[in-house]
């Protein structure tokens, strides 16, 4: 029986990450469009048309790249997906902000694109990666206390999948209480005193 189904052919990223993970899964092809902060992989900048920041898009741009699917990141972008779904185009907003979300992500993109099983085996290969860099990190005698900073005015601590990571290598994040925070704005750090009194704890 003949079907006019298909997958998304078209894909304009409002991120990195979505980007990222299509090069990944050997579907850059599908990729019309990416966001201007886009570094990973380097030739997604070269190859692909630069079509938003990460607060603001370019919709007439967009539009004339007839995506069949737009893909952003958490509430920041849903004032751009408003825009877009109003004008008729197809939006998907993920909101990963562990590392089983991101692998969750790289789940159901790989499947919205019609290749779940090359997600599969890519979630396979990071898992791999990860549990070796735990064996590795838990041959350390000490914990070393890390701070990572995401911003620095105001000074915003790590997101949760990048406290995780500290973790898994061995370390020990300084404010793990405060990357459960789904805002950023849950992560500022008021007195930048509290990074060395924390760290020495």
């Amino acid at each position: 029986m003949n079907t006019l189904a298909h997958y998304p052919e078209r894909i304009v990223c409002l991120t990195e990450e979505t980007t990222e993970t299509l090069y990944l899964l050997g579907e850059e092809r599908r990729i019309v469009g990416v966001s201007g902060y886009t570094v990973r992989p380097p030739q997604a900048r070269r190859e692909k048309p630069r079509v938003s920041a990460f607060l603001t898009a370019k919709t007439d741009k967009i539009l004339q790249l007839e995506p069949d699917l737009v893909i952003g990141f958490s509430d920041l972008q849903a004032d751009i997906a408003r825009e877009l779904a109003k004008a008729g185009l197809n939006v998907m907003l993920f909101n990963q902000r562990s590392i089983e979300e991101i692998l969750n992500m790289i789940l159901v993109l790989s499947s919205v694109v019609g290749v779940g099983e090359k997600g599969v085996q890519l979630i396979a290969k990071l898992e791999d990666g990860l549990s070796r860099i735990r064996v590795e990190g838990e041959r350390f005698s000490t914990k070393h206390r890390v701070y990572f900073e995401e911003w620095d005015e105001p000074m915003i601590s790590a997101i949760r999948w990048v406290s995780e990571l500290v973790g898994i290598a061995g370390g020990e994040d300084v404010f793990p209480e405060l990357s459960h925070s789904h805002a950023a704005s849950g992560r500022v750090i008021a007195d930048p005193r509290a990074v060395v009194e924390d760290g020495r704890t």
